[in-house]
């Protein structure tokens, strides 16, 4: 049931790509699919809202403002072994917005889907 799930929309302009991104590299599995217009992924207690210009959620706003992918906004997604995910994910030819940091709580590196939303990988410190 989507209650039992946190909920992220991001805004794609391709869903069959965006959900091939996600469930190909990321783990994610299909939970819904209306493409050309919407999909939603899911990895455990996260449902992954995609909405393309077709769906509601990507439709312009009252001042003509459209709503688009890439800003700072993310999800996390915590792995136990940063660097080899980051081999992995490299290896496939995706990419990264910066390198891993290290702080405090952990270490952290962002990954960019393919329209450029930022996903954060995270390895908690310990």
């Amino acid at each position: 049931m989507a209650e039992n799930y946190v909920n992220v929309r991001y805004i794609v302009p391709d869903v069959a790509a965006a959900v091939a991104f996600y469930t190909t590299h990321l783990g994610f599995a299909v939970q819904m699919d209306a493409m050309p217009a919407f999909a939603s992924v899911t990895r455990g207690g996260l449902r992954l809202l995609l909405s393309g210009p077709l769906s509601s959620g990507g439709r312009p706003m009252p001042d003509g403002r459209r709503p688009e992918a890439g800003g700072w906004n993310r999800f996390q997604v915590i792995v136990a072994d940063l660097a080899a995910e980051v081999a992995r994910l490299r290896g496939a030819g995706l990419k990264f917005r910066n390198d891993i940091l290290s702080g405090p709580g952990g270490k952290q590196i962002l990954l960019e889907d393919p329209f450029g939303n930022p996903i954060e990988l995270f390895q908690p410190a310990g």
